[in-house]
């Protein structure tokens, strides 16, 4: 980061001399409640209202049910059992079935609305999560989050027509309005934690040839991308997301130190209308020259990143963005902010404008006050966006950006962890899901305010880990709520793909995030073992990462939570059983003359001692080991190795093993090399 970003950023570095702890953060596709609790609550977490308005859909994620609500009464009509975890909804054009992500079984369900019962389950890919419809074509887009595809499913057969590889763990898909192209949020980065540019992106898919024709990547440290809307004339997409300031030591959260939270803008079609600059002030009497017209931005024709907009204030965060949507009009985008338990609406129709140069003449009094900032030395980016366009990149780092444009209104919410809504057809209501109260809220449109409350099941009290991941959820707990303990190891306590200096063993040397799964049972913590137990990095965690002195019944809450954490079916397995090539691949894992099993022993898969196997980085100091990690569930936690430098499973064991000292594997064939890194896929 610049020093001129720095400074947009308001920040003043503090001296700090502290041994900080571990970043206990969580996030989850749709949450990830242990099994154990299954059924016990009714979270909601997507809602989709039925194209005629006559029906509201919610997925119940813990429940694994889908409520049906009659939006005209606010009232819940009856609840449709299906098979584990809900995921995601979309209408059918015709509203006579509406459509149902059930991510643990790898199906979609095709629910009647009138009769209430599930008619039919259509096969699509691993872990199914966000679902669009292709108008015209009767397709079902079906992003499969455990499989890094989209299925395109043909409605008319209810057999899929083919798969789209993506980037990585797709959970949201849009569509343009012509059918021609979806836009496909990834949720997390893929590449070399060590290159300060890794960023999510977003894939978009040409539907007439399904195939990826762009990865468009956000600003570097993007990453948990939740949702993605497309306008209604197909220029622009929108997608939600935390924007991660991990380049930097986390010394301190005040004024986006550490994380941020932002709405990035993709352009999908063009050109720009030609814009002219609109008087700012009264004209003289004498007739005053015409004002030159400003060229229209120069469009390439693929889709490219057009701007990031932070949904923060100056001294407040607006954690975990999370639902998105648009007016029908395309002039306000809606998003629910999860950690801190809001809505939030942004004026587009004020902000496009302004995102081309332009200062429309109702701001003028705003305009006299950047002016007079401007002559003060300070950076001003709406000004510097109207001398050269070039300068939207700037807007990442600009925290009171959306609030002196007056383009950003956020209200606070009655309930706890909103995640999915969806505007009505009459484009007068939102529907909201808040996760952790079990209700949907319905508000009005024009300014957010809550009208009516629908329970879709009567929580019982929380147990100690059902708290504790509330508490995990909760921007509340985190000095200006930057961040919950959700924002950096995502889909249930595993890890975003980012390289964090949590100051555990000093400044300046960044460590890879790891999973949460079974960290009870793995000690000590962190990548040097600078932790004892997990306990004692909890409370790290919130004194050095949230700066938030813990009470022990919160840690108490936390702590049962993290142990609550399974890991899931893993996806590479057929069956429940290993494939012949993760067979194969067992044999070598296991042979004593490769050594993976010496350190990574089975059932845990480490055998929790540090070594020197070579891995030091630039960044590492001499004599630095690294306590072996548990391979659980490696087809998650990408990229490898304490520092993150292992894009793959297959450069670990090749580019970053050339001397063999983590297994001996220098000597096996591509063959080989193949069924092992199957085998520890199916860990």
């Amino acid at each position: 980061m610049t020093r001129r970003s720095l400074v947009r950023l308001w920040i003043v570095v503090p001296l700090v001399i502290a041994a900080a702890g571990m970043m206990v953060v969580l996030v989850a596709t749709g949450a990830s409640t242990p099994a154990e609790q299954a059924g016990s609550y009714h979270s909601p977490v997507d809602v989709a209202f039925s194209p005629d308005g006559k029906w509201l859909a919610t997925c119940d994620y813990t429940a694994g049910e889908v409520a049906l609500v009659d939006p005209a009464e606010n009232k819940l009509v009856r609840q449709v059992a299906v098979n584990g975890e809900p995921a995601g909804l979309a209408w059918a054009e015709d509203s006579a079935a509406v459509y149902v992500a059930e991510r643990s079984s790898d199906t979609v369900a095709v629910i009647d609305p009138a009769k209430g019962k599930v008619t039919k389950r259509l096969d699509v890919g691993r872990r199914p999560t966000g679902l669009a419809m292709v108008p015209n074509r009767k397709w079902l887009l079906v992003t499969n989050s455990g499989g890094d595809d989209v299925s395109v499913v043909d409605l008319a057969t209810g057999k899929e027509k083919g798969r789209v590889a993506v980037v990585r763990e797709p959970v949201a898909v849009a569509v343009t309005p012509d059918g021609t192209r979806a836009v496909v949020a990834n949720l997390l980065p893929a590449g070399d934690a060590t290159d300060p540019t890794l960023s999510a992106a977003v894939s978009v898919i040409d539907l007439d040839k399904l195939e990826r024709i762009a990865d468009v990547r956000l600003p570097g440290g993007s990453t948990s991308l939740r949702d993605v809307a497309v306008s209604p004339d197909g220029q622009w997409a929108y997608v939600v997301h935390t924007l991660g300031r991990f380049t930097l030591p986390t010394t301190h959260l005040e004024r986006g130190w550490v994380n941020t939270n932002a709405m990035s803008i993709v352009r999908l079609a063009g050109p720009e209308a030609p814009a002219t600059q609109p008087a700012n002030t009264t004209p003289p009497a004498k007739k005053a020259p015409a004002a030159p017209a400003v060229p229209a931005d120069v469009f390439s024709g693929k889709p490219e990143l057009y701007a990031t907009l932070l949904l923060d204030r100056v001294t407040e965060g607006a954690a975990d963005p999370w639902g998105l949507a648009l007016s029908r009009d395309g002039k306000t985008a809606w998003v629910t902010l999860a950690g801190v338990h809001q809505l939030a609406r942004i004026d587009l129709e004020r902000l496009h404008p302004l995102l081309a140069g332009q200062i429309p003449g109702s701001m003028k009094k705003t305009l006299d006050e950047l002016n007079r900032y401007r002559q003060a030395g300070v950076q001003v980016t709406w000004l510097d966006i109207k001398a050269d366009r070039k300068n939207r990149e700037q807007l990442a780092n600009d925290l009171a950006a959306l609030h002196v444009a007056g383009a950003l209104q956020r209200t606070p919410l009655t309930g706890a962890a909103p995640r999915g809504l969806d505007l009505a057809p009459d484009g007068k209501t939102l529907a909201v899901a808040m996760y952790f109260s079990g209700t949907v809220l319905i508000a009005g449109a024009p300014g957010g305010e809550v009208a009516a409350t629908i329970t879709i099941g009567k929580n019982p009290p929380p147990d100690l880990a059902r708290r504790g991941e509330m508490i995990f959820h909760d921007a509340n707990y985190c000095f200006q709520h930057w961040l919950s303990c959700a924002t950096c190891h995502p889909s249930g306590g595993r890890a975003d793909g980012l390289n964090w200096d949590l100051l555990n063993d000093g400044m300046g040397n960044p460590k890879n995030t790891r999973s949460l799964v079974l960290a009870g049972q793995t000690q000590p913590k962190m990548a040097m073992g600078i932790r004892p137990d997990m306990e004692t990095a909890t409370k790290a965690g919130f004194r050095f990462i949230l700066f938030r002195e813990p009470q022990p019944e919160d840690l108490d809450a936390v702590n049962a939570y993290i142990r609550s954490l399974k890991p899931e079916p893993n996806p590479h397995l057929e069956k429940g059983k290993l494939s012949k090539q993760a067979q194969r691949g067992k044999k070598l894992y296991d042979d004593p003359k490769i050594g993976c099993a010496k350190c990574h022993p089975a059932p845990l898969y480490t055998d929790m001692k540090p070594y020197d196997v070579g891995s030091r980085g630039k960044l590492d100091r001499p004599g630095d080991k690294f306590y072996s990690p548990a391979l659980t569930e490696l087809w998650r936690t990408a990229p490898y190795m304490h520092d993150g430098s292992s894009p793959t499973l297959k450069a670990m064991l090749t580019t970053k093993n050339k001397d063999d000292q983590h297994g001996v594997t220098s000597k096996l064939s591509e063959e080989e090399l193949n069924d092992l890194v199957e085998y520890l896929l199916s860990l």
